[in-house]
């Protein structure tokens, strides 16, 4: 480097200057008869000497403030001043181009920085931030709105999404997965959870991801009951058409000969009536099912809430089961609009309403059935139809829902079916809960 060269020159050259003036004062310091050459000497000493020192302290003085811009964060320090010479113009340049590299490389730091942030806060899934010491940090957007009602930094403080979910949220081990339900939104929904590990101004942090799963688990689950339903109404129908056919023409046959005067012919042609019968009950069965295995387009909009309850009502007075049956209507006064396909949505509930008043009217003189809408948090609507009738067994509480299967005697199991395949196209959830009444009480969440 020119600076080193320069300035080990210039640093010799005084320094050999300050040798000889200090030769030459001992010299004459030892001879009276020379006192203004020791003077001269003396004076040539101390200059050498300043400048040695001022030179040594030039380039300290320029190091020291190039280490403290660094210790201070100043990149902004210039260090090059032209006309200095000894090489101090090149150390100057130097500094400069080490701050220029300085502020770069700060510069890229903070775009990549930048650039992590916004990846992060910007993610769809829901990160949570936990220490050593079991604080929660909620690390980006998605996990600011689906946790917007915690108040606090704890994991306790997560116990209005659920139990089982601060429980899981505690436990999760970093490099494993977890699936756990929690409450969103008046909904209980699956959450697959996983962990990570990242260190951070010396703390190991835990690293959560959340991401519901109960959307993706619905559309499988409807996905493989309609693929059952349409192999198995496929098969049973290819395998009652002939018998349906034969069966009819065989009453037909039987019609024809049965005069009355023979008993065994009259037991035969009621017996051969009796299977035609029910060969076309099993195919109205299937040709029920067939059209459940095609999934119902739902056509989301808002619609208010007051008229679509006032039409509820004169649907369900209009039906044969409503008769003798009263009807308990509450709807939040705060209510006015739900976001759904309305036609489905009546189609559900007024079949809920129906079936509540049967069981309710087949179960006691004074018949009541409820229906109740109301508003949940984050725009969730909740509708509760309930009735004074026997209720559910608690057995069979999941069951109802199940395609084919029913507890009436000449039900089909398609209602309860449907109803739910519908909710689940609206992102939502549909159950059995505890009613007022007494009896059974469903509830949708949508």
């Amino acid at each position: 480097m020119d600076f080193r060269r320069r300035f080990a020159v210039r640093l010799a050259f005084r320094s050999a200057v300050l040798a000889v003036a200090i030769a030459v004062f001992a010299w004459t310091a030892s001879r009276a008869t020379l006192p203004a050459t020791s003077v001269l000497a003396g004076a040539i000493i101390v200059w050498a000497a300043t400048a040695v020192w001022a030179l040594v302290r030039s380039t300290n003085v320029e190091l020291e403030r190039f280490v403290s811009a660094l210790n201070h964060g100043d990149l902004a320090q210039n260090f090059a001043r032209a006309g200095r010479g000894s090489g101090f113009d090149e150390l100057g340049d130097a500094l400069d181009g080490a701050m220029r590299r300085l502020r770069d490389e700060r510069a890229a730091s903070a775009a990549e920085n930048r650039f992590a942030s916004a990846l992060v806060d910007g993610a769809p899934t829901p990160l949570l931030a936990i220490d050593g010491d079991g604080r929660i940090e909620l690390s980006n957007k998605a996990a600011r709105r689906l946790f917007d009602r915690v108040d606090g930094v704890r994991a306790s403080d997560f116990a209005s999404y659920g139990a089982e979910f601060v429980e899981a949220l505690q436990g999760v081990l970093p490099g494993s997965r977890r699936l756990s339900p929690m409450l969103v939104a008046g909904l209980s929904q699956r959450a697959m959870l996983a962990a990570t590990t990242v260190e951070r101004g010396g703390t190991v942090w835990r690293i959560v991801s959340v991401q519901i799963i109960q959307r993706e688990l619905n559309a499988a689950e409807i996905a493989v009951q309609t693929d059952l339903v349409r192999v198995l109404t496929h098969e049973i129908m290819n395998s009652m058409t002939p018998v349906t056919s034969l069966a009819a023409s065989a009453a037909e046959l039987m019609g024809e000969i049965d005069d009355g005067r023979n008993e065994a012919i009259g037991d035969a042609r009621l017996a051969v009536e009796t299977l035609a019968r029910r060969a076309e009950g099993i195919m109205h069965f299937v040709e029920t099912y067939r059209s459940f295995s095609r999934a119902p387009e739902v056509v989301r909009r808002p619609f208010a809430a007051r008229g679509w309850a006032d039409q509820l009502v004169r649907l369900f007075a209009a039906t044969p089961r409503a008769a003798g049956v009263a009807l308990d209507l509450a709807i939040a006064d705060d209510l006015d609009l739900i976001d759904g396909d309305a036609d489905l949505l009546t189609q559900v509930v007024l079949n809920l309403m129906k079936n509540g008043a049967e069981a309710a009217a087949a179960h006691g003189d004074t018949p009541r059935v409820g229906l109740s809408i109301a508003p949940l948090h984050a725009g969730r609507v909740r509708i509760a139809v309930s009735d004074n009738g026997p209720g559910v067994a608690a057995n069979l509480a999941e069951d109802v829902f199940l395609p084919f299967f029913t507890t009436k005697r000449d039900g089909t199991g398609v209602g309860l079916s449907f109803a739910r395949q519908v909710v689940l196209l609206h992102e939502g959830a549909i159950g059995l809960v505890p009613g007022e009444m007494g009896g059974a009480c469903f509830e949708i969440v949508i």
